[in-house]
């Protein structure tokens, strides 16, 4: 507020509302798991919204989707590498025995908790799938 940094307060606000809103509806004080849960949704409405206005070639209002995004980002825990998300990948499929694609359910639900926040889940369904049917 002090630097009169209007986006980017603009986007905080964003997310204590995000936070406060499930908070309201849950009658509960959210969790760290939580509040990564909010701020992933949020990352990812944004991306889709960028897209949306490239391909509409609204390039304004995708900028303001990507500065979002960049604050957004910015609140998450540090992300982890793509040799770290490997190893993750290979014992969660030692840990739960998968043997192909059908098993990828699996696999993910493993993955989910141990790299909440700190992976893209897409990504990391695409390299699960790619391990399995490989």
């Amino acid at each position: 507020m002090r630097a009169k940094d209007t986006a980017r307060l603009s986007a905080v606000r964003l997310i204590l509302a995000a936070v406060k809103q499930k908070e309201v509806d849950s009658r509960t004080e959210p969790t760290d798991a939580d509040v990564v849960a909010i701020l992933e949704k949020m990352i990812k409405q944004r991306r889709e919204s960028i897209a949306q206005f490239e391909t509409a070639a609204r390039t304004d209002l995708a900028e303001a989707e990507k500065f979002e995004l960049g604050v957004l980002s910015g609140y998450l825990p540090q992300q982890m590498s793509d040799a770290e998300v490997q190893e993750q990948i290979a014992a969660a499929i030692k840990e739960s025995g998968a043997s192909g694609i059908k098993d990828m359910g699996k696999v993910m639900a493993l993955l989910k908790s141990r790299l909440a926040g700190r992976a893209d889940m897409g990504r990391v369904s695409g390299l699960v799938k790619a391990r399995l049917s490989g």
